[in-house]
């Protein structure tokens, strides 16, 4: 049985009409578009959706995220990255989460993703100390359950936490110096088998929906043979290649004194730069660095929300544009945005970048943020060919909003509506690969009572669990504070805060 949806707004992002809303019907069979036009009649057996007073638009793509924060939502403030980092991604302490609590967590996410209109995430799944096969496979049995679409990391941090930071062992007690070193981390072979495995089990699991990624967390983090290793691999699969770079001024004087170059020139050199290649945020990029991740075909997913939560800065979003470097839009993780939901960073995004100049012709338009939600983000995921768009051949991956709310009335522009007005309260029904996984606003494949039911039963323990780790690693704050200072008093080449930099220079 197909579906067939009459004479509904549909923006395509496509080649032709783009963010423009045009009316038409489209067609739906074994999870593909098969046909969108003026004059298309159901056939027999089709479920038919009146598309009278109703949007439709490409499922949004969460370029960057985490679903280990899941947990931590909302639960810290006014802690920039390095020390944020330090009390959501637990160095010190019993920081393993079991795998039946990874599943509940990664079915939450997808619950509040699939409702908000993301049928498509890049969860970069950072388990601390170190992924299992166990944890990984959690999170494929719960996003094949519920039904999104997703590409799920092996995340991976080759070094040991002290040598991925300036300053800091400078400013620690010894004996945490130590304990510190003392801990293990994967080799590259480790981990570069551990991806072949899951790329031969995984990749391509759930009818095509899910995908295995490789993700060295970050250069500063990863030693070159992991950072070139994950690349060749990434490319032999048709996989993405996801690492975290220049998020922070501190990486920006961490690449400086480890490398005596900017952590983009250093993957440059090495050939950690590809097609396949996403780096998340990019904030501190100077435009030698934005040429070459451009000319490498790479892509970066833009995090606004998160970057201004942790005070990391404000990407050049139009730099970047004009030097032809592909944009995605990610919501980063549960505890440094607080939230799954695209359209706030849909939203976010398009405002932000409006104050970073007065040449107002070169503030973000709605069809460039739009573009980087869906067709743009499915780049960064190596998915373009997959969905982004509304398109005969590609995955039915679709949300559907009433127009008949407050966010469209009176009935303007509705890409512009989509982008300024709506907040995901006028989403009705959700389509990933041709199967309605949201109806009437409610997940129609799991039972959402019952998952927030067993959160609950096991809520206490968790943040029990979460103190502990707090208190245990708050022997960290002080050192990590200085080593910040010293890092945001150093000369650089570009500023991307919004204030005065000269006001914190030493």
């Amino acid at each position: 049985m197909g579906i067939f949806i009459r004479n509904a707004h549909v923006i395509t992002m496509d080649g032709i009409t783009g963010s423009g809303p045009v009316v038409r019907s489209i067609r739906i069979e074994d999870g593909v578009i098969t046909a969108i036009g003026s004059d298309l009649h159901p056939v027999d057996g089709d479920r038919v959706i009146d598309g009278r007073d109703r949007l439709v638009s490409p499922g949004f793509v969460n370029a960057h995220t985490h679903s280990w924060e899941m947990f931590y939502k909302a639960r810290y403030d006014n802690l920039p990255l390095e020390l944020w980092l330090a009390q959501a991604y637990p160095v010190l302490g019993d920081s393993r989460v079991e795998p039946e609590l990874v599943r509940l967590r990664s079915t939450l996410f997808a619950i509040e993703s699939l409702k908000a209109g993301v049928t498509t995430v890049v969860d970069d799944v950072l388990e601390n100390p170190g992924q299992d096969w166990a944890q990984l496979s959690a999170v494929f049995d719960a996003y094949e359950e519920i039904g999104i679409r997703a590409n799920i990391s092996g995340h991976v941090i080759s070094k040991p936490y002290l040598d991925t930071l300036p300053f800091a062992a400078e400013y620690l007690p010894e004996s945490i110096v130590t304990e510190l070193r003392s801990r293990s981390v994967p080799t590259a072979d480790e981990y570069l088998d551990f991806s072949r495995k899951a790329f031969e089990q995984y990749h391509g699991w759930g009818d095509g929906r899910l995908r295995y990624m490789v993700a060295p967390s970050a250069p500063q983090r990863c030693g070159e043979d992991v950072l070139v290793g994950a690349t060749e691999l990434a490319r032999r699969y048709g996989a993405e290649c996801h690492i975290h770079v220049l998020e922070t001024k501190t990486q920006l004087v961490t690449g400086t004194e480890m490398h005596g170059k900017s952590l983009v020139s250093y993957m440059h050199e090495i050939g950690a730069l590809s097609p396949n290649t996403t780096l998340a945020h990019g904030i501190w990029l100077t435009e030698d660095d934005m040429a070459m991740v451009a000319d490498a075909g790479t892509s970066i997913s833009h995090n606004p929300i998160s970057n201004l939560k942790l005070g990391s800065g404000i990407a050049a979003w139009r730099k970047l544009r004009d030097a032809g470097v592909n944009l995605g839009l990610g919501t980063d993780g549960c505890s440094s945005s607080d939230s799954p939901r695209m359209l706030d960073v849909v939203k976010t995004a398009a405002l932000l970048h409006k104050v970073t100049t007065p040449d107002f012709t070169a503030w973000p338009r709605v069809d460039e943020v739009l573009r980087a939600g869906t067709i743009d983000g499915a780049r960064t995921a190596v998915l373009q060919d997959t969905v982004g768009s509304i398109e005969v051949g590609k995955q039915a991956d679709l949300v559907i909003y009433d127009l008949e709310t407050m966010a469209f009335t009176p009935r303007q522009k509705l890409d512009h509506q989509l982008v300024y007005s709506e907040n995901g309260s006028s989403i009705e029904t959700v389509i990933v690969a041709g199967r309605v996984v949201v109806d009437g606003g409610e997940v129609t494949t799991v039972d959402e009572a019952a998952v927030r039911a067993e959160l609950n039963e096991r809520l206490a323990d968790i943040i029990a669990w979460q103190d502990r780790l707090d208190a245990d690693n708050s022997v960290l704050t002080g050192a990590l504070t200085r080593m910040y200072n010293r890092a945001m008093s150093a000369p650089a080449p570009i500023d991307r805060f919004s204030g005065d930099e000269r006001a914190w220079l030493v």
